[in-house]
C-alpha cells in the first residue's frame, strides 16, 4: 500500500482539534489531507495543507482517502463508520464504539468482509498513568491483588451551554464519554467481568445527562470499582491498588491532553514525562524487606495508538485496540444502565 496513508478527520470538534489532528499530523506515516468543517474552517491556521469541505461524503467520496477518523457526536458513529466501510475506506471511531452492542457487531461484521481495519481511539490505555499501572500489577510487587478502584473525576457545577454532550439522547451522558475509557482500561488488566452493579445518577441542578457513576465490576478472585463524577472539586486518588503485600496510590491525570490543548506536538522531545510530585505511592513487603516510596510513571505516549494503526494497515499487524474488545465496552454499559434501572446485579453475556 502506498504511503503515507491519506486520513479524513469528521469533524473539527474538541477531540479533532486537541487529539486527531496534532497526532495525526506528527506521525510520517499519514496525511491528514481533509476535514470536515461544516461552519468555520478553522483548521487551515494551524493546518495549511489541509482541505476544509463541509460534507462527510466528500470524504466519502475522494479516491484518494484510505482512512476516516469518525469523530462525530456519539449518535453519528455507526452510521458514518458504516458508510465509511461500504466506500472501502478503514476507520476509527472516537470512543464510544458505538450507541449499542448491536450496532458494533455489524461494523466487525463489514470490516471483516471488506477485509478493512476497524479499531476505536480508546487513548487512556496510553496515559503514563495506566501504563504504570499496568506494570505495577504485571510486577506482583503488591502481592495478590484483590481491589482495584480507579476514578476519572470533574469538578463542573454547572450545565455547559450550547452542546450536544449535555442533551439527553441515544449515547449521551458521562457513563458513554469518560466510562468508556475506564472501562476498556479494566478489561486490559482483567478481562470481562462476570456481572456488573451500577449506580448511575444525575447530580447537577437542571441536568438532562447522567453525570455521576459508580460501577462494581464483578470477578470471582477481585473486586474493581470505577467512579466518575462532575461534582469532585478536591480529587481523591485516580488508582487505588490493594494487594496482599502492599498497596499503590496513584494521583494526577497524564500531562498529555493538557500539552495538546496548548499546541504542543507528540514528537516534542519530553513528550509525556509526568511530573514526580504526580508519581505513585506504593507500600509494600518484598521477601523480609518492608518497601515504602514513589514509582515513576512512564511516559506516556498517545502516538502510540497511530503506529500500531499505521502498521495494522501497512503491514497487517495486530490491532492493539480490537473492535471486539471495544463492542465488549458497550456490552458493559448496557448490563450498567440495565443494573441500575432495576437496582440489582446483572450479568454480562
Amino acid at each position: 500500500m502506498k504511503t503515507p496513508l491519506h486520513v479524513g478527520l469528521a469533524s473539527y470538534g474538541m477531540s479533532g482539534e486537541v487529539f486527531h489532528a496534532p497526532l495525526l499530523s506528527s506521525h510520517p506515516g499519514f496525511t491528514l489531507s481533509k476535514i470536515v468543517e461544516r461552519k468555520t474552517q478553522r483548521a487551515g491556521i494551524k493546518y495549511p495543507a489541509i482541505q476544509s469541505v463541509r460534507t462527510y461524503n466528500e470524504l466519502l467520496a475522494d479516491p484518494e482517502i484510505d482512512l476516516i477518523v469518525v469523530n462525530t457526536p456519539n449518535s453519528l458513529h455507526f452510521e458514518q463508520a458504516k458508510q465509511a466501510l461500504e466506500a472501502g475506506k478503514h476507520v476509527i471511531v472516537e470512543k464510544p464504539f458505538t450507541v449499542n452492542s448491536q450496532e458494533g457487531q455489524i461494523l466487525i461484521e463489514l470490516a471483516r468482509q471488506k477485509n478493512l481495519v476497524l479499531s476505536v481511539f480508546q487513548n487512556r490505555r496510553w496515559d503514563g498513568d495506566f501504563l504504570t499501572v499496568q506494570e505495577v500489577v504485571k510486577s506482583g510487587i503488591l502481592g495478590t491483588l484483590v481491589e482495584f478502584e480507579a476514578h476519572y473525576d470533574r469538578f463542573r457545577n454547572y450545565v455547559e451551554a450550547d452542546t450536544w454532550k449535555e442533551e439527553s439522547g441515544p449515547g449521551s451522558g458521562i457513563l458513554y464519554n469518560l466510562g468508556s475509557h475506564m472501562i476498556d482500561q479494566a478489561l486490559v488488566l482483567f478481562g470481562l467481568p462476570q456481572s456488573v452493579t451500577a449506580d448511575i445518577r444525575i447530580q447537577r441542578p437542571g441536568g438532562k445527562i447522567d453525570d455521576s457513576y459508580d460501577l462494581r465490576l464483578n470477578y470471582k478472585d477481585i473486586r474493581v470499582i470505577v467512579k466518575s463524577g462532575y461534582l469532585v472539586r478536591e480529587p481523591g486518588p485516580r488508582y487505588t491498588l490493594l494487594g496482599t503485600d502492599g498497596t499503590f496510590h496513584k494521583y494526577g491525570l497524564d500531562p498529555q491532553e493538557d500539552a495538546l490543548k496548548i499546541g504542543r506536538f507528540p514528537n516534542e522531545k519530553g513528550w509525556g514525562v509526568e511530573d514526580s510530585a504526580f508519581w505513585g505511592k506504593i507500600n509494600t513487603q518484598v521477601g523480609s524487606l518492608h518497601v515504602t516510596g514513589t514509582v515513576e510513571t512512564q511516559p506516556g505516549s498517545y502516538l502510540a495508538f497511530y503506529e500500531n494503526i499505521f502498521q495494522a494497515i501497512t503491514a497487517g499487524a495486530s490491532l492493539a485496540v480490537q473492535p471486539e474488545q471495544a463492542m465488549q465496552v458497550i456490552q458493559i454499559i448496557e448490563a450498567a444502565i440495565e443494573s441500575n434501572r432495576l437496582g440489582k446485579t446483572v450479568p454480562i453475556k
